[in-house]
This record gives structure tokens, C-alpha cells and sequence, in this order.
């Protein structure tokens, strides 16, 4: 994969990057900068050597129209008081506005197109259609960086076909996302654990399949959790359940025993009498996950398993982790999600090598204060997290090769 270094020198060329700013709004405020942030070493190091910097990224899904509540603004905003510079947002993401501000760039300058999902070719499945596009966003500039993890395992115009156009290379931050990821796939040291939660198992087939042949350890966690209960044989009550999963979570019970991977399951869970939203009371009570009421539905784990996931982890030299224990977004079935993450902390403490693999993940750990450099590494990518660690071929890293 070509890097920043053979770009050669950058001085007074425009460097077109794609980057990821698909971070969280309340409105128009950011609830969570990681992403902007994790762009400043890629912008910092571009404007250093003097050139001229011309972001592009996508928030949220527009599906190719014009949403004012989905302008790249706030993140403008943010960006430049992370620099202490303004940055100018373009009106457009190609057209006129975009041409005018490039064309009255200074070297060092830093400049930001409008959401690129804004135009219904960035994501066309039309491969023709994109590269036309890709072509338009190309006239732009001298050079392309990759420095948008998060949306690497797609083929869209602004991060695959537009490469096929410029010289290109991946930013530090997609460098830096590839070594990580790969730490935990290539000769990983070892007990490799692998924690996964969120809300469904068929979001995680393809990674589940895959660590079954690779790690030590899998423990499961989250919505997903109940699938696996209930192919065991027992009561998962109103809690989240994919029947069409069954058969083939009871076959990857049997490939782990089979494999001798040591399969790990809440021993116990925090139920509640529905999903905690609008008039339904929070009343949370702990059961033994094996007894769960036919009336109540699990959304954690609980305090046994907190303490049983903790010590598997820190008994780990890698350890993935992708998903939350439970809705952490209500407190009083966040202590699950709490418990890993401090377990990742402690276990990065010891020297084990730790990922937080993105998304909900990601957002649980910033929004819980704990210090991000307690783990080896935050990804920002959840999506891309997980499609690299099913072993797939991701278009946006394959086209900088």
C-alpha cells in the first residue's frame, strides 16, 4: 500500500483527501470529535510540506440530495479551531464554489468541500456513472490521499474510483489503521480474545466465522447475546432474538468446542420490563442468564459476567473488542459496556495489545471519559473495522496498492 512518503514532495500541489468526518450531531453541535481529530495528523503533516489541503468527507445519509441539517459546516468549524485556522466550507462538493475556492488557495491552506453524499453519483452503483463523477473531483487537484478508514470496505466515487485518476496514497491515519488492524490478524500475540456485542449476530457472521479459525478466545456480548442463549436451550424472554440465526449460532458452537476456542457467554443479565424509551420504567434487576423471565427482556450483562469478561481479558496479549455490552446510552445498563472497556485499559496496562474496533464501541469509550491513550488503539471505522477482520478484501485499500 503507497503512503504519504512516496507522494515525493508535495510542496505548492493541491492534495485532494478523503476524509472521514461522519461524526455524531446533536443538531448542529458535534457530540463526539474523535474523527476530526484523528484527521489532524494526516492535515498537519500535508501542510507542513506546504501544500494545499482540500478535504472532502460525507455526514450521515443524504441518498444523494441536498439535506441542510447534513452541511459539513459544524465540522469546518471544529476543524479549524483544532488548527487555529479558519477553514472555509465550499458551497458545493465540484461545481463552481468548490473550482473558486481551490483556485484561491495559498500554500498551507485548508479548504473543505461540501458533503460529498450530496450528489447522487458518490454512491451509484453504476460503476461508469462514479468514475465520471471521480473525474470531476479529480480536476480539483494534483493529488489524492486516502485518509477515511471508515469508509474504505466501499467502492464509492470520493475514496475508490477518484484514486484511478491522481496519484495516490494512503494518509497516516489509514496507514496507521491497516498496522493496528493487522497486528490483531497477522501472528497476533497470543491468547488472541476477541469481544463482540452490539445488537445482531448476522451484523457479525463473516467475523465470527473468521476468528473461529484464528482466535483463543470469543466472548459475546450485546443484542447478539440472546441468540446464542436461546441456541443453547434456554429462555431469552422478550430480549432481542434472530430465530433465523439459531441453527447457525448453534453451529459455531460446535466449530469453537470442536476448535478448542474457548466461547464465552454472560453468565448472568440486567432485564428490564421492555426496551427503556418513551413510558416503559426503568427498573433494572439481575438474573442468572440461564433463568431469564419470559416477560423481560436482557439489555446488559451482568455484575458475574462483567467480572468473568474482565478477567478473560487481562488474561490476553491481543484483544479486540467490537460492540457494546448492552444500551449503554442508559446509564443503568451501561456498567457492561464500562467493565470491558476498563478491562481493555487494564489489560493494555499489563502490555497486551488492545483495539477498540470503532463505532458504538468508540463512542461508548469517549463518552464514558475513559483516556484514549489507555488503549493500543481506537479505530475509527466500525464497519471497516469488521469487514478487515473477516479477511475481506476492502476496495478503498486495494485500489493504493
Amino acid at each position: 500500500m503507497k503512503t504519504l512518503k512516496d507522494l515525493g514532495n508535495l510542496q505548492g500541489k493541491r492534495v485532494l483527501v478523503r476524509a472521514d468526518f461522519n461524526v455524531p450531531l446533536d443538531g448542529t453541535t458535534i457530540t463526539d470529535d474523535g474523527r476530526i481529530k484523528a484527521a489532524l495528523p494526516t492535515i498537519k503533516a500535508l501542510r507542513e510540506q506546504g501544500a494545499k489541503v482540500i478535504l472532502m468527507a460525507h455526514l450521515g445519509r443524504p441518498k444523494g440530495k441536498v439535506v441542510p441539517d447534513l452541511t459539513l459546516a459544524p465540522v469546518a468549524a471544529r476543524l479549524g479551531e483544532l488548527l487555529g485556522i479558519t477553514v472555509p466550507l465550499a458551497a458545493d462538493t465540484y461545481g463552481p464554489a468548490a473550482q473558486a475556492a481551490v483556485a484561491g488557495m495559498a500554500d498551507g491552506d485548508v479548504v473543505m468541500l461540501e458533503n460529498v453524499r450530496f450528489n447522487p453519483e458518490e454512491t451509484s452503483k453504476d460503476a461508469a456513472v462514479r468514475a465520471g463523477y471521480a473525474k470531476k473531483l479529480a480536476a480539483l487537484a494534483d493529488v489524492f490521499v486516502s485518509d477515511g478508514f471508515g469508509v474504505v470496505h466501499r467502492a464509492q466515487g470520493s475514496n475508490y474510483d477518484v484514486a484511478a485518476d491522481l496519484p495516490s496514497a494512503a494518509g497516516l491515519l489509514v496507514e496507521k489503521e491497516v498496522t493496528a488492524l493487522s497486528k490483531a490478524t497477522d501472528n497476533p500475540q497470543r491468547p488472541l480474545t476477541v469481544v463482540l456485542g452490539g445488537s445482531k449476530v448476522s451484523d457479525k457472521l463473516g467475523v465470527i466465522e473468521n476468528l473461529l479459525t484464528k482466535a483463543n478466545r470469543l466472548i459475546i456480548g450485546g443484542g447478539m447475546t440472546y441468540t446464542f442463549l436461546k441456541a443453547k436451550g434456554y429462555e431469552v424472554g422478550t430480549s432481542l432474538l434472530e430465530e433465523d440465526q439459531l441453527e447457525k449460532v448453534k453451529g459455531y458452537i460446535e466449530t469453537a468446542e470442536r476448535n478448542g476456542i474457548e466461547l464465552v457467554l454472560p453468565v448472568d443479565i440486567v432485564v428490564n420490563a421492555g426496551f427503556p424509551a418513551g413510558d416503559t420504567p426503568v427498573n433494572p434487576e439481575v438474573v442468572d442468564a440461564a433463568a431469564i423471565p419470559t416477560d423481560k427482556m436482557g439489555l446488559d450483562i451482568g455484575p458475574k459476567s462483567a467480572k468473568l469478561f474482565h478477567d478473560k481479558i487481562v488474561d490476553s496479549r491481543t484483544v479486540v473488542w467490537n460492540g457494546p455490552m448492552g444500551v449503554f446510552e442508559v446509564p443503568q445498563f451501561a456498567e457492561g459496556t464500562r467493565a470491558v472497556a476498563q478491562a481493555l485499559v487494564d489489560a493494555t496496562a499489563a502490555g497486551a495489545f488492545t483495539i477498540v474496533g470503532g463505532g458504538d464501541s468508540a463512542s461508548a469509550v469517549r463518552n464514558m471519559h475513559f483516556p484514549e491513550d489507555g488503549f493500543s488503539h481506537i479505530s475509527t471505522g466500525g464497519g471497516a473495522s469488521l469487514e478487515f477482520l473477516e479477511g475481506k478484501t476492502l476496495p478503498g485499500l486495494s485500489v493504493l496498492e
